[in-house]
């Protein structure tokens, strides 16, 4: 029978090549990829908050599959979270890690 491998600390920390970061911050702001936030959102628009975290093994000290400091965005209707797509993530050549969420903010009608 199969063990469960309780994981008690991850480093989710990541450093990203300047030039990477910023090819994957203009895909993450490009014009049909927000619409299709919006879409999904169902807000007026929205705005990448240039925050982007590596998801985390579950544990007690990450219920939510994120470091700890972004969970009040996950809890908070004003804010998405969302995978970033794998083309972009190979686009923007970023290997390591392998996966990174994004978070944007909400913005309604009355925000603007």
């Amino acid at each position: 029978m199969a063990r469960l491998k309780i994981v008690n600390n991850f480093d989710g920390s990541f450093t990203l090549d300047p030039d990477a970061r910023q090819t994957l911050v203009d895909l993450l702001q490009g014009q049909k990829f927000v619409e299709q936030i919006v879409e999904q959102a169902n807000c007026k628009t929205v705005e990448f908050t240039h925050l982007l975290f590596q998801p985390v093994p579950y544990s007690l000290a990450t219920p939510k599959g994120m470091p700890a400091e972004f969970e009040k965005y996950h809890n908070s209707d004003d804010y998405i979270i969302i995978n970033v797509p794998p083309n972009f993530m190979f686009v923007a050549k970023i290997f390591n890690p392998s996966r990174l969420c994004a978070i944007y903010r909400k913005i309604r009608s009355q925000d603007r």
